[in-house]
């Protein structure tokens, strides 16, 4: 049986806030995968390494995390006063399939710079120096995102002095704004999909523990850390090295997802792995981070710790931010309450690699919680560009 050579495909490996994926062109992608289907995710599916048994992705551009195994295609923007269409797939590491259920809000801050660069924006919106805007349509939540881009000498610059926990090195810094980020996602729906701040939410084998389900910037589960044994202080190892933990959490999860009308049986949970997510938040508490970095209760409204694809993310996806940041600017929701309740317009929350700061603006109208935006600072930078090579087959 003769062998199929390989095929290469323009890409560009980028990190975006504490995440890094390959960046695609639409066109650039092979015919066949330019469209939604199976091929498309075949394809991706192979770039990054997946199905993966040894959990490993030696075999692709993964790093074998939720927060590695991801992907993006780009193209200009078909919709009015929009520059660029950004649709995310988190590619599971040892299944075979690709999660098109959710944004990536981490990646979401490499989008503008990759527009730019790849001429997916009119270069007459591009100054000299200064700050270009980028609006993003994200084709799967049905919303705007306004990317603020620094510019050095007409080109992205991505070198600068932003820190962000979670990212050893600094770098320029990249505004987001997430415009009306809830009632997200192809299913629609309101913020809050059970019409209620909190929740007695039944989960089968745990017992009825308080939840705060929202759908803001990506369907998240709120639940109280005490309420199941922990801290809210923990950091991945304690939680990811524990089957029994990760089992217990993947079944609030379904519970939850069951409870938000986005899945009809929990067994469609494990098909849906990027949505919802699960987060535990308390108090604050002083703890110390992964990188050995001390966090101080004095510095922080509380503390939030979120599973992505199963596993205790290392620090805080971009997507889930933007729920905590909801969730706390509305009086009554467990987030809210951790961080000593009342009206707020910003939180800063600590999680295993540090803390972070997101602000957003709660009103209410008609009767019904609104958030026009959330608002938070990341940063980007291309780490390799080029050329994926993948065998011509495998899609």
């Amino acid at each position: 049986m003769p062998a199929s050579p390989q095929i290469r495909i323009p890409a560009t490996y980028m990190r975006g806030g504490t995440s890094k994926g390959v960046f695609f062109k639409l066109d650039d992608l092979p015919a066949a995968a330019q469209v939604p289907g199976p091929a498309r995710d075949k394809l991706l599916l192979r770039v990054i390494g997946s199905p993966d048994p040894y959990a490993a992705q030696i075999d692709g551009m993964g790093g074998a995390t939720s927060s590695t195994s991801k992907t993006v295609i780009l193209s200009k923007s078909t919709r009015a006063d929009h520059d660029v269409d950004y649709r995310f797939g988190q590619v599971s590491i040892d299944k075979a399939f690709v999660d098109w259920s959710g944004n990536c809000g981490n990646l979401t801050a490499a989008v503008g710079s990759f527009a730019i660069s790849n001429g997916l924006v009119d270069p007459a919106r591009v100054p000299q120096n200064g700050v270009c805007v980028v609006r993003i349509w994200q084709t799967q939540i049905n919303k705007t995102i306004i990317a603020h881009v620094p510019i050095s000498n007409g080109a992205v610059q991505e070198t600068g002095d932003f820190e962000l926990d979670g990212v050893t090195f600094p770098a320029a810094e990249v505004v987001i704004e997430f415009l009306d980020p809830a009632e997200e996602g192809d299913e629609g729906g309101s913020m809050f999909p059970t019409g209620n701040l909190v929740d007695d939410l039944d989960v089968p084998g745990i017992g009825t523990l308080k939840a705060t389900m929202i759908n803001a910037g990506i369907p998240t589960v709120f639940i109280n850390a005490a309420e199941i044994g922990c801290t809210g202080t923990e950091l991945r190892e304690a939680i990811n090295s524990s089957p029994e933990w990760l089992k217990k959490f993947e079944t609030i999860r379904a519970a939850g997802a069951l409870r938000m009308g986005l899945i009809k049986d929990v067994s469609e949970a494990a098909t849906r792995q990027h949505t919802p997510k699960v987060a535990f938040v308390a108090p604050p508490a002083d703890y110390t981070s992964s990188s050995g970095k001390a966090i101080k209760a004095s510095e922080i409204d509380l503390n939030v710790r979120a599973l992505s694809m199963g596993k205790l993310h290392h620090a805080m996806m971009g997507t889930a931010a933007v729920a905590i940041g909801t969730a706390a600017a509305i009086p009554g929701t467990l987030v809210n309450l951790a961080a000593g309740g009342g009206a707020r317009e910003a939180v800063r929350f600590g999680h295993p690699s540090g803390s972070l700061r997101v602000g957003a603006a709660a009103a209410q109208e008609n009767g019904q919680w609104v958030v026009k935006k959330a608002i938070m600072s990341r940063s980007a930078r291309v780490l390799m560009s080029g050329w994926v090579h993948v065998p011509g087959d495998c899609f």
